[in-house]
């Protein structure tokens, strides 16, 4: 399965397909990479062989339909790809966890949301555009977290489609998402995003954690 992602394209094309609560056509997916309709044909089809994604005909909801066949969706497979995709980040949660537990063992909680911002914060800094008083946007803010395996859509609020720490997240909620909030505040703080902040707003399979616009100070 993996190696049927190494072309770009096929994987742009899944990962597109993968994101969206709708089957999609090949004419969406082809406007979604800006390839061709026969390249996105090709390249849908060979992820259906090898199971990555499923594919039906379906008529367009809320369409008239037109003469000839009806067009072929395509939707992710319910077994999915556990070994890369989604994003998953186990190794640094590993690390601030283990950092937490050395600083204050009597107060594990207390001391994982101070790693994991410190962390966030670092790789923040090492994100931020320009100099250190410049005040990020959220284009940017969203490009640092779609780098970290969040999955961002952007809108009002920016919600994060993907939970880097999911498996750790089914274990230990508390914990983990208190840990999740922290880190994505960090990462916030580092990059300059003065603006934004990051709650904990559960949503049945994404992360806990929502960026929304920051309180306005006096």
């Amino acid at each position: 399965m993996v190696a049927a992602l190494i072309d770009p394209v096929r994987r742009a094309l899944y990962e597109h397909v993968r994101r969206q609560k709708h089957a999609v056509s090949r004419e969406e997916a082809a406007d979604a990479v800006a390839v061709s309709r026969t390249l996105t044909a090709f390249h849908l089809d060979k992820l259906v062989d090898v199971g990555l994604l499923q594919a039906r005909y379906e008529a367009p909801s809320g369409k008239r339909r037109g003469r000839g066949r009806t067009p072929k969706v395509y939707e992710a497979s319910a077994d999915g790809l556990n070994l890369t995709i989604p994003a998953r980040q186990y190794e640094l949660a590993g690390q601030i966890l283990a950092d937490a537990i050395a600083e204050s063992p009597t107060d594990a909680l207390a001391a994982v949301r101070r790693q994991a911002f410190r962390r966030g914060q670092q790789i923040g800094q090492s994100a931020r555009p320009g100099s250190e008083d410049r005040v990020a946007s959220l284009d940017e803010a969203c490009q640092a977290l779609a780098e970290m395996g969040y999955e961002p859509r952007p809108g009002e609020e920016m919600l994060l489609d993907n939970c880097p720490f999911h498996a750790l997240a089914q274990r230990q909620r508390e914990l983990i998402c208190g840990l999740n909030q922290a880190f994505v505040e960090g990462v916030l703080t580092g990059l300059g995003a003065h603006a934004l902040q990051a709650r904990l707003i559960p949503r049945p399979g994404s992360c806990c954690v929502t960026v929304t616009a920051a309180p306005a100070t006096d």
